[in-house]
């Protein structure tokens, strides 16, 4: 179901039906739209009677339920409760639980069109959670998550307490100033980024972590594997040397990354970026490319912003702690324990 500006207000209408309907006492008399109370305008405005009592709930309804637009709503209903006899109701598509918790702390009510929902007012009090969002904001997504957008994420989660003024976060992630403001804007609708005297601020690191892992796909970058004879670590020695020569960017990644920052990552496979030329670092290594049984896979990074923040250990390149954390998640087998231990003992802690 797309929802959008003409038939929201119908959805919501018929979501607030079935949420009401579990309380068999309660009657629905009424439903009006645009309904001007002082001077805010209220989408919807149901009166419903409970025996002799009737109540009535002003509903403002958006299309985006992100915590920043829900919290100017949540404000403006909890002024108008203070100032009639109305119950407010925040609705939107989705409710998130951050969002929920919004409107709980403000005392208002919330609806959705996933089957959240809290109403709680004189004896009555209804509330489901943990519906999954069916309206998820795949532009909004595929937006943040993009290669470019990326490239500024991967700049934030670095030191999330080094405030960045636009235009040096634009040249530190080679974007345009557009890319940032664009990104800014989807962060500040999650109350993840807030801005300060002394620039930008990601607040929430560990939710932009979370959301990016569900939706990164390590497969868009060109994968190639490949046997050798070679110790894995005489392989990833001969390759850093290698990839030096031929003055190639390159990063080890996934386990091969992971046992440099958490030693207890145990890994039988080299895995690597290379920038470019693979096909000619693999000759020169005597590679042989095989379709199973391969213990080197080295990856062709769909972005360069894959090799930020790559950090030398022991003489050899490494990706940085966030990337290899992504790109772990997407292997079977042990990735994600492996995933997991860089999460507690490097990321956190570096946090």
């Amino acid at each position: 179901m797309k929802v959008n500006e003409k038939n929201i207000l119908e959805a919501v209408e018929k979501a607030l039906r079935a949420c009401l309907q579990r309380a068999p006492f309660l009657e629905i008399e009424s439903l009006e739209r645009e309904v001007k109370v002082g001077d805010v305008c209220i989408d919807i405005v149901a009166t419903v009677r409970i025996a002799k009592q009737r109540q009535r709930l002003a509903l403002t309804v958006k299309n985006n339920g992100q915590p920043r637009v829900a919290r100017a709503a949540a404000y403006q209903l909890a002024r108008v409760q203070e100032e009639s006899d109305l119950y407010g109701v925040f609705a939107a598509p989705y409710i998130s639980p951050q969002t929920a918790e919004i409107c709980v702390k403000e005392k208002i009510g919330y609806l959705d069109l996933a089957g959240n929902c809290r109403l709680t007012f004189g004896q009555l009090y209804i509330e489901q959670e943990g519906k999954p969002n069916p309206f998820a904001e795949k532009r909004d997504l595929r937006s943040l998550y993009s290669p470019k957008a990326a490239r500024v994420l991967r700049v934030l989660l670095a030191d999330p307490k080094k405030p960045w003024r636009v235009q040096a976060l634009a040249e530190e992630a080679k974007v345009s100033l557009g890319q940032v403001s664009n990104v800014k804007s989807l962060l500040e609708n999650r109350e993840w980024l807030k801005s300060s005297d002394t620039g930008l601020l990601l607040k929430d690191p560990e939710s932009l972590l979370s959301e990016w892992s569900e939706n990164f796909n390590s497969r868009k970058n060109i994968a190639r594997n490949y046997y050798t004879l070679r110790s894995i670590a005489e392989m990833e020695a001969d390759l850093a040397k290698t990839c030096e020569g031929e003055g190639t960017a390159y990063a080890l990644t996934g386990f091969s990354g992971a046992a440099r920052y958490a030693p207890s990552v145990r890994y039988q496979r080299v895995m690597a970026y290379v920038s470019r030329d693979v096909e000619r670092i693999a000759k020169i290594l005597s590679l042989k490319e095989v379709a199973s049984g391969a213990n080197v896979s080295l990856f062709t990074p769909y972005d360069e912003g894959v090799l930020y923040g790559t950090r030398q250990i022991d003489g050899i390149c490494i990706a940085s702690p966030v990337q290899i954390y992504l790109d772990l998640l997407g292997v079977k087998g042990r990735g994600e324990e492996a995933a997991k231990a860089i999460l507690d003992e490097v990321i956190r802690r570096s946090w």
